[in-house]
């Protein structure tokens, strides 16, 4: 899996691969050439007493000892070039792909794992590529050579070189395959302690308001602790590897040194011959150890490498058609006809059968109790999911026919929890329409009631991320506001209201009742004073439409309706 993931990705750096490996085999056969020669420089320089022979195999060392620095330099620069160029691109094909996923994909596959695997699932990658350039190839060339170079040296003894290889090399397959699900299991852990942070974090609030701390850190201690537990294991393996490395090692050096030295003094082996083999023991040794890093790191980069693969892999729902509608005959027509949706594997839809429709000029109230589709009904007319039966229609045309920046440009969407970007109000006001000038801005901020505290900050005052340093009725403003900066033929309003007061909540309704009487709203809300202006109230329960008709009529034919007032003590709310 990791070899093919990388053999993809890794193909806009063929060049700079190739020409690592050159540098790395240039630079290990520099390290290689250097015992030969000082084995050289024994026999035919100390032991014959040839000075001249010492300091012209001396000076080739040197120069061979320059080439081994640079080339060494070289590679270990290309390396951290192509590593870091992967990673940003990785980075960048994840996140492309989490935008362009529907928001079901997203749902399914959890926000927190999504960032598990943007980041650190990323980074495993990463740094299996620079240990590989920087360690794995001039290792593996190092073992080859080594042993080649050792068995020109001294045939009989330099097979202990080749046994010493294969039992290594057996020992590591070996443990390296139990640790491939202890790597899978870690990062599942990071993902739930990344899902326990962000829900805590978020949530801080709440915990301590219900002082529900002590379960909080139980339920993180738990999921530290099994991290922990795998964790260890994986040490414990790991540090099992240069202990059986080390130890083979020297019972083979201790094997090599016994054998040479009865075959020196049977006069068949000399002593530079013997002091290269165990240089090229000691190169080999080193070799294998490096090698052994980068398989250790091979399993957990293999699951990484799988999880970000799956990101890639991943088709969304929602299609968008080859030959898209971009021009249309209507405005501000919304239409939705027998549309049914429900989540994969849930008993039943969330809404079925939904007939409704919406022109311009009409406010479109949606009511219902909590959990009977009201909010996945707007979902649909923004296509964040696709209905699994039936058909939304605007201006005509069936929602999946239609061009995604032009649908984008006809619907404004105020979602019931308003999200801010970290920037500034008019950073986030410019979302909607990014050429908007600063008059623009000061219109949409006067519609949505927010000029009370935006005009003492400016336009520029800085806005944290999630809009935490402003109120949650502040942050319904400025969502409101950077809808009407788009100025769509259609508004979708999700319970925008809920965190106003309602003389806040009156005013806004007026201006906008003022503003947007060419426009189409479809408006969610739980408030019967919130909807009662409507032009038409549809009521919703269990996903099907219950009723519809303006709010004198159902508040006395509507049994559903009826509860919903009754239940809310508001002034008019019966009338």
């Amino acid at each position: 899996m990791l070899i093919r993931f990388l053999n993809t990705h890794l193909r806009t750096y063929r060049g700079p691969l190739l020409f690592l490996v050159a540098l790395q085999l240039v630079q290990t056969a520099a390290t290689l050439l250097l015992p030969t020669l000082n084995a050289r420089i024994i026999d035919n320089g100390v032991l014959l007493g040839d000075a001249t022979y010492i300091w012209a195999t001396g000076s080739t060392m040197l120069g061979v000892a320059v080439v081994q620095i640079l080339t060494a330099s070289g590679a270990m620069l290309l390396s951290s070039r192509v590593s870091a160029g992967l990673g940003r691109d990785l980075r960048a094909k994840v996140f492309g792909k989490v935008m362009s996923l529907s928001a079901r994909e997203v749902d399914q596959i959890g926000a927190p794992s999504l960032i598990t695997r943007t980041v650190n699932d990323v980074g495993q990658v990463q740094s299996i590529v620079l240990t590989t350039a920087d360690v794995a190839v001039s290792a593996i060339i190092m073992c080859v050579g080594g042993v080649a170079l050792a068995l020109l040296q001294d045939l009989p003894v330099a097979t202990i070189l080749i046994a010493l290889v294969v039992i290594v090399v057996l020992g590591l397959t070996l443990m390296l395959k139990r640790l491939s699900p202890f790597y899978e299991a870690m990062q599942k852990f990071l993902d739930r302690i990344n899902h326990l942070l962000r829900e805590q974090i978020t949530g801080v609030r709440v915990i301590r308001a219900f002082v529900r701390d002590p379960h909080e850190r139980a339920r993180f201690d738990a999921t530290n602790r099994d991290l922990y537990g795998t964790t260890l294991r994986v040490g414990r393996i790991m540090a099992a590897l240069p202990v059986m490395v080390m130890t083979v090692m020297n019972v083979l050096t201790v094997a090599i040194i016994w054998f040479s030295g009865h075959r020196i003094d049977a006069g068949t082996m000399q002593l530079g011959a013997l002091l290269a083999l165990l240089s090229y023991v000691t190169l080999i040794i080193v070799a294998i150890i490096m090698t052994m890093l980068v398989f250790t790191e091979a399993p957990r980069a293999a699951v990484s490498a799988a999880r970000i693969d799956e990101v890639l892999r991943a088709e969304s729902s929602i299609t968008w058609p080859e030959k898209p509608v971009r021009t249309m005959k209507t405005r501000g027509h919304l239409e939705l006809r027998g549309a049914t949706f429900g989540y994969p594997g849930a008993e039943k839809p969330v809404l079925r059968d939904i007939d409704l429709v919406a022109r311009p000029g009409e406010t479109v109230a949606i009511l219902g109790s909590t959990g009977s589709g009201k909010s996945t009904l707007l979902s649909l007319a923004i296509r964040l999911y696709d209905v699994t039966g039936g058909e939304v229609r605007i201006n005509g045309v069936d929602i999946r026919d239609l061009d995604p920046s032009a649908l984008h440009q006809i619907v404004g969407y105020v979602p019931q929890k308003a999200h801010l970007f970290s920037g500034t109000i008019a950073a986030n006001l410019r979302h909607g329409k990014e050429d908007a000038t600063d008059d623009e801005l000061w219109h949409a901020l006067e519609i949505a009631q927010a000029t009370e505290f935006v005009r003492p900050l400016g336009l520029d005052a800085p806005i944290t991320q999630g809009g935490s340093n402003v109120s949650g009725g502040q942050r319904q403003r400025l969502a409101i506001a950077r809808a009407l900066v788009r100025r769509p033929e259609i508004y979708l309003l999700d319970d925008c209201f809920s965190a106003l007061d309602l003389g806040t909540e009156a005013r806004l309704r007026a201006a906008l009742a003022c503003e947007l009487g060419h426009a189409t709203i479809l408006l969610v809300s739980q408030r019967i004073s919130t909807v009662e202006a409507a032009s038409r109230v549809i009521v919703l329960e269990d996903g099907q439409v219950v009723g519809s008709g303006t709010h004198a009529e159902l508040i006395g034919t509507n049994q559903t309706y009826r509860e919903i007032a009754l239940s809310q003590p508001v002034g008019g709310a019966l009338r």
